[in-house]
C-alpha cells in the first residue's frame, strides 16, 4: 500500500488571497463514486495458524457451585489431583474427605492408610496459586497453571502438600472447603445449614411472593405462571435467553407434573441462570469464610483488589454502606449491612466495575502544549459513508466523524453549477470537542470560484476562522487550549515571498483519480506537472524516512505535523495501522470511518482516552527536546520502565452465535485472543482455551503475563471468536488503552466488528500492573548494560568521542550504579517477602500483610506477630516464640522496611536524583553546539550523526533514570501506607491509634474490628498519606 504524508506549517499566514490556491471548502461538492469495496475488514483469523485447545470441566463443575456446602459434599465425593513433589515428580492421587470430615485422604499410595492422611485440624494455611517453594524450584513450574495449583500448609514444621486440578473451578472447590472446615471444624455443615444463603433465600421468597400477589390467574399455593416466573429470572439476569429458561422449567413441570411454576421450581432455576460460581469463589476469598460481605469484607476487598486505598479514610465504611445500599437485593442485606452474592454480582457488573477509568471520560491531560505534542484525530474521504468508489458521498459522514470526535476533516472543491459553492457543515463543528478542528483542502477549483469561496470561508465561518499571523520566532506551534473554537485551515500554499497576485502550484492530487463524470459539472482536468522544490520533495518521502531513519523522523514531529492518508489508487476503502504512525511521531493519520475492522477499532479506542476530544498527547520521551527514541525499537525503550501487565480472563457471559455463521442453532464453543498492539517489541497475542458449547457463562481461568516496554503507546484488544464455525468466528471485541485500564475485577463490554454494543455481552477479568519481576531468572533489560560481578545490569552511557562532553557523562556512572542499585535491591527484598508470604509477584504489601492474618495466630487465638505503628516506618514484633517460617518473615519485612531498603530509599534518593539531574542539565547545555564541537574534534560524517545520536541516548538515560527514583520514593511512600492500613484492616496493630492494645482473634470466627479501627490524624498511629 502506498501512503502520502503531507507536513502542515503555521509559521506562514493562513489568510488566502483571492488567487492563493489554499483554500478550504466546508461542506463538500459531491462526487459520484463508482467502484465497489467491502466495507468491513475481516475480523476473523482465518489466516492463522489455528490450533485448538478443548477446556474438558470433570463431573463437579456439571452443577453450579454456590455455596461452601457444595463444596464441602464435592470434596466428600472426591477428585482427581495432581501431587508436585520436590524432586520435581507429579504423582496422580485420588483425594477426598473422609466421612467424618476429620481428616483429608488419598489413594491410592504406597504409605499405609493411617499415613496417606493429614487431619483437618493441622492445617494451617491453604494457599493458592503455584506459591510455596517446592512449586518455585520445581522443573515442571511453566508446565503448571496457577489458577489450578493450590498448596496444603499443615503440621507444626508447616509441611506442605502442593496439589494440582484438572481445572480452576475445582482448585477453587478444595480451597473454598477447606477454609470453611479450618474455621468451623467437623460441624461446618450444619453451622452453613443453618445460616446458609439466608440472604438470598429471603430475597427470592419475597421476590416470588410479589410475583404470587401480582398474578391473580393462578391460586397462590400453586405458584405463578410461566412467562411471569420467566420475567422475574430476566428481571435479574437480563441477557439470558427467555427460550432456555421456558425450557428449563418446563423440564421441571414435566418431571414434577404441574402446571404452574412453584417457588422450590423458581429457586431452583433461578439458581441455574443467575448464579455465577467464580463470583461466589471470589467472595468467600474475601468474607471470612461467610456466605456474605459485610462493610469491613468490601473495604479489605475494595482496598487490596480494586485500587481504590484512596477510601480508606473516615469515609471508606460510608463506601461500603453506600455500595451495599446500591446493589444488595434484599431489605435485610441493606438493613445490617451485608452484601449477599447477588448484591456482590450486580456490583461487579455495575459501571463502577467496568475496565475503563471513568476519569478519562472528561478531559483529563494538559490541553496547554504545542498542537504537534497531540495526537489528532482525522478522517480520510469523509464525505463518503460507505465503500471508496460505489458508496454516496453524504453530509451526513461529515456529521458522522465530527459527532465520533475526529478533529481533522477532509473535504474535496470541485467547480459547482452557477459558480456558487455550498456550505453546510459549520454547525457541528464543535459538538463533540470544543479544541481546534483542523479542514483539509482538496482544491480542484478555478480562480474564478475560488474568490466565491474565500468569501463564503469569511463571511460563514467569521471568527471562528483562525487567521492570526504565528510568530516566526516561536519554534513550537500554539496549544489546543490557546485554539479552543478555532477552525485551521490546511492546503496548498504558495512560496513565502511569492509578490504575485496568483502562482502555480501542483493541484491537489489526494483522490483526484477518482473523479469521474457528473452530469451538472464537467470533469476537472487531468492533474497538471509543475516544477516542485526539493526540499518539498524530501518531505514527500516520509514513509521511506519512516523506515530508514525513523529517529530522524520523530525528531521532526517535535515541532511540525504530520498528515498521513492512505494512497488514492486503492480500491477497498481499507485503513491502515495508525499505530505503525503513531509510534513514528505522526499526529494526523487519516482514517476512513465508513470501514469497520481491528484498524477503525484501535483509532476509535485510542482517542477515548482524553474525554473523546480528538487530541491525545504524545509519549513523553516524543516530545522533549532532547531524547532518544526509535519506532523500530524491539526491545526496551531508554529511560522508560518497562510495566508487566498481568490478565486473567476468568469467565464471559451471554456471548452470541457469530452474526455471519451459517452453523444451526445458536451454541458456541468461545475462546479469547488478549492481543498487545503497540511498538514492536511489546505486540504479541495470547489466547485461552476452548471451552465447549457454552455462550451463557463460559469460564476460562486463564492469566497471561506481558512486558509493556512502551506504556504509553500501548494498547490491549480482547477479542471472542467461535472455534466450531461456519462462515463467520467472530463473536466481539473490546479495545482499550493501557493507560485506562483499572485495576482488580473488571468486566470487559463486548462490541461488534462495527462499533456496536452487544447487549449484555462481556468478559469477566482481573488485571494487574506492576514495575516489578517475580523470582525465577532475572530478566535481562535490552539497554546498553555492563554486568557486576553478581550478574546485575546496569545501563551504560555512550562515549561522543568530544572530550569535553564526554568528561561530564563519565561522571554519572557512580550515581546511576547506585540509583539501579537502590531500585533493584527494594524489589527483590520485596519479592522474597511476598513468596514468604505465600503470594506472587501481582500481590501489593497491603495483601502481603492481610494474607498474614491466618498464620500468625497462637494455638489460644491470640497473634504471634503485631505491627508497631508509631515509628515512621511500620515496625513488625514477635509476639513470644514463633516457629523458622515466621521468623523469616519477621527478618525479611526488616530487610525490607526498617533497617532495609525502603528506609534506604526514603533517605539516600534525594540526593542521587540530584546528582543524576545536575549532570543531565550540564549535559543539556551541550546541545546548540554540539556539531560545532564534534567537527573540532575531527568527527566526520557518520561519526557526526553517531555523536549526536549517542547524546541524546545519553541525556533519555539520565532523565530516565532520575524519574525512575522518583517513582521509587513514591511507590516506597504508598507500601508503608499499604502497610499501615492493612495492619489495621487484619487488626494486627500492637496499640490501636485510640491507645487500645489488639484483642485476641479465635480460628473458628474472627471478630471483625469496626470502622474506629480506621486510621485517623489523631491517635497513637502515624498516617501515610
Amino acid at each position: 500500500m502506498c501512503i502520502f504524508i503531507c507536513f502542515i506549517s503555521f509559521f506562514s499566514p493562513p489568510f488566502i488571497s483571492p488567487f492563493s490556491p489554499m483554500y478550504l471548502y466546508l461542506s463538500f461538492f459531491l462526487l459520484t463514486i463508482c467502484f465497489s469495496s467491502a466495507l468491513l475488514q475481516d475480523g476473523s483469523r482465518a489466516g492463522r495458524e489455528r490450533k485448538k485447545t478443548v477446556s474438558f470441566s470433570s463431573s463437579l463443575s456439571e452443577r453450579k457451585i454456590s455455596s461452601a456446602a457444595d463444596c464441602i459434599h464435592s470434596m466428600v465425593e472426591g477428585s482427581e489431583l495432581r501431587k508436585v513433589r520436590p524432586n520435581s515428580r507429579v504423582y496422580q492421587r485420588y483425594y477426598l474427605l473422609d466421612a467424618g470430615l476429620q481428616a483429608l485422604c488419598w489413594e491410592p499410595s504406597k504409605k499405609e492408610s493411617d499415613k496417606a492422611r493429614i487431619s483437618l485440624p493441622s492445617i494451617r494455611e491453604v494457599r493458592t496459586g503455584r506459591n510455596t517453594e517446592t512449586f518455585r524450584t520445581s522443573g515442571v513450574y511453566d508446565q503448571i497453571s496457577e489458577d489450578c495449583a493450590f498448596s496444603i500448609i499443615y503440621g507444626e514444621t508447616y509441611e506442605s502438600l502442593d496439589l494440582v486440578a484438572n481445572s480452576a473451578e475445582v482448585a477453587n472447590i478444595w480451597v473454598t472447603g477447606l477454609r470453611y472446615l479450618m474455621q468451623y471444624g467437623k460441624h461446618a455443615l450444619d453451622i452453613i445449614a443453618s445460616s446458609q444463603d439466608s440472604l438470598r433465600l429471603s430475597w427470592l421468597e419475597q421476590l416470588f411472593s410479589s410475583a404470587v400477589e401480582s398474578d391473580r390467574e393462578v391460586d397462590v399455593e400453586e405458584g405463578i405462571n410461566l412467562q411471569s416466573a420467566i420475567r422475574l429470572i430476566q428481571s435479574v439476569n437480563p441477557g439470558v435467553s427467555s427460550s432456555k429458561v421456558e425450557h428449563r422449567f418446563k423440564e421441571l413441570q414435566r418431571v414434577r407434573e404441574r402446571t404452574s411454576v412453584a417457588k422450590q421450581d423458581f429457586i431452583e432455576v433461578f439458581h441455574d441462570f443467575c448464579t455465577r460460581p467464580e463470583i461466589y469463589f471470589l467472595l468467600v476469598q474475601f468474607s471470612s469464610n461467610k456466605e456474605f460481605l459485610d462493610t469491613k469484607d468490601l473495604m479489605r476487598f475494595l482496598e487490596a483488589e480494586q485500587g481504590m486505598l484512596q477510601v480508606g479514610s473516615l469515609c471508606t465504611h460510608e463506601t461500603s454502606l453506600r455500595l451495599i445500599q446500591s446493589h444488595e437485593p434484599s431489605e435485610e442485606g441493606r438493613q445490617h449491612g451485608c452484601l449477599s452474592l447477588d448484591g456482590f454480582t450486580s456490583y461487579l457488573t455495575s459501571a463502577e466495575c467496568h475496565l475503563f477509568d471513568r476519569d478519562h471520560s472528561t478531559v483529563c491531560q494538559d490541553m496547554r502544549q504545542p498542537l504537534s505534542h497531540y495526537y489528532i484525530n482525522s478522517s480520510h474521504n469523509t464525505y463518503l459513508i460507505e465503500d471508496q468508489f460505489r458508496g454516496p458521498s453524504d453530509i451526513s459522514g461529515y456529521i458522522r466523524a465530527l459527532k465520533m470526535g475526529c478533529r481533522c476533516v477532509e473535504v474535496d472543491v470541485w467547480d459547482g453549477p452557477d459558480d456558487e459553492p455550498v456550505v453546510s457543515i459549520g454547525r457541528f463543528a464543535f459538538v463533540a470537542s470544543e479544541y481546534p478542528l483542523i479542514l483539509c483542502i482538496e482544491n480542484h477549483c478555478s480562480l474564478q470560484q475560488q474568490e466565491v469561496l474565500l468569501q463564503h470561508l469569511l463571511r460563514i465561518l467569521g471568527d471562528r476562522l483562525y487567521t492570526a499571523t504565528p510568530d516566526e520566532a516561536e519554534s513550537y506551534l500554539p496549544s489546543p487550549h490557546a485554539l479552543r473554537g478555532q477552525i485551521l485551515l490546511k492546503g496548498k500554499k504558495l512560496p513565502l515571498d511569492w509578490e504575485g497576485e496568483q502562482g502555480e502550484v501542483s493541484e491537489e492530487d489526494e483522490g483526484a483519480e477518482m473523479s469521474v463524470t457528473q452530469q451538472c459539472n464537467p470533469p476537472p482536468p487531468p492533474p497538471k506537472r509543475f516544477q516542485l522544490l526539493k526540499e518539498l520533495s524530501d518531505l514527500s518521502l516520509a514513509v521511506c524516512l519512516a523506515g530508514e531513519s525513523p529517529g530522524d523522523f520523530v525528531n521532526h514531529n517535535k515541532h511540525f505535523l504530520s498528515r498521513v492518508y492512505p494512497s488514492p489508487m486503492r480500491i477497498d476503502s481499507s485503513n491502515m495501522n495508525p499505530q505503525d504512525l503513531w509510534k513514528c511521531g505522526c499526529q494526523i493519520v487519516a482514517m476512513n470511518y465508513q470501514t469497520a475492522g481491528l484498524m477503525m477499532d484501535l483509532n476509535t479506542a485510542w482517542f477515548r482516552q482524553n474525554g473523546n476530544c480528538g487530541y491525545v498527547l504524545r509519549p513523553a520521551i516524543m516530545r522533549q527536546e532532547v531524547s532518544y527514541f526509535s519506532a523500530d525499537t524491539r526491545d526496551t525503550v531508554p529511560g522508560v520502565s518497562p510495566q508487566l501487565l498481568h490478565i486473567k480472563v476468568i469467565s464471559g457471559q451471554n456471548l452470541p452465535r457469530p452474526r455471519g455463521s451459517g452453523a444451526k442453532g445458536d451454541v458456541v464453543d468461545p475462546y479469547v485472543y488478549v492481543e498487545i498492539h503497540g511498538i514492536p517489541a511489546d505486540c504479541t497475542e495470547r489466547r485461552t482455551r476452548t471451552v465447549t458449547q457454552n455462550g451463557d457463562n463460559p469460564i476460562f481461568d486463564e492469566s497471561f503475563e506481558f512486558q509493556i516496554n512502551l506504556p504509553e503507546l500501548a494498547m490491549v484488544r480482547f477479542v471472542v471468536l467461535d472455534d466450531d464455525f461456519i462462515g463467520d468466528e467472530f463473536i466481539g471485541q473490546y479495545t482499550i488503552p493501557l493507560e485506562c485500564l483499572q485495576p482488580g475485577y473488571r468486566y470487559v463490554p463486548l462490541q461488534t466488528l462495527t462499533g456496536e454494543d452487544l447487549p449484555y455481552s462481556r468478559l469477566f477479568v482481573h488485571v494487574a500492573l506492576t514495575n516489578r519481576r517475580g523470582g525465577g531468572k532475572p530478566h535481562k533489560r535490552g539497554l546498553s548494560v555492563r554486568k557486576a560481578r553478581k550478574g546485575r545490569n546496569y545501563t551504560a552511557l555512550r562515549d561522543l568521542g568530544v572530550r569535553a562532553v564526554d568528561e561530564v557523562f563519565k561522571m554519572a556512572a557512580a550515581p546511576l550504579r547506585e540509583a539501579t542499585d537502590l531500585r533493584e535491591n527494594m524489589q527483590v527484598r520485596q519479592t522474597v517477602f511476598r513468596e514468604l508470604c505465600g503470594l506472587s509477584a501481582v500481590a501489593n504489601l497491603m495483601q502481603c500483610v492481610l494474607a498474614l492474618r491466618t498464620r500468625a495466630l497462637g494455638p489460644d487465638g491470640t497473634p504471634l506477630l503485631l505491627f508497631e505503628l508509631r515509628d515512621h516506618y511500620p515496625t513488625l514484633e514477635p509476639q513470644g516464640p514463633l516457629p523458622d517460617v515466621l521468623r523469616r518473615v519477621v527478618s525479611t519485612y526488616e530487610m525490607v522496611s526498617v533497617v532495609g531498603q525502603l528506609s534506604a530509599v526514603m533517605e539516600l534518593s534525594d540526593g542521587i536524583y540530584d546528582r543524576i539531574l545536575h549532570i543531565q542539565t550540564t549535559g543539556v547545555c551541550f546541545h546548540e553546539k554540539l556539531q560545532s564541537l564534534a567537527v573540532k574534534e575531527g568527527l566526520k560524517g557518520r561519526k557526526v550523526s553517531r555523536a549526536l545520536e549517542s547524546f541524546s541516548w545519553n541525556i533519555t538515560i539520565l532523565k530516565g533514570q532520575a524519574d525512575l527514583l522518583k517513582h521509587a520514593k513514591a511507590e516506597v511512600q504508598e507500601n508503608m501506607k499499604q502497610v499501615h492500613y492493612a495492619a489495621l484492616t487484619g487488626n494486627l496493630i500492637k496499640e490501636s491509634p485510640g491507645g487500645g492494645r489488639a484483642r485476641p482473634q479465635s480460628r473458628r470466627g474472627q471478630e471483625a474490628t469496626t470502622s474506629q479501627d480506621r486510621p485517623t490524624t489523631a491517635g497513637g498511629g502515624h498516617v501515610f498519606m
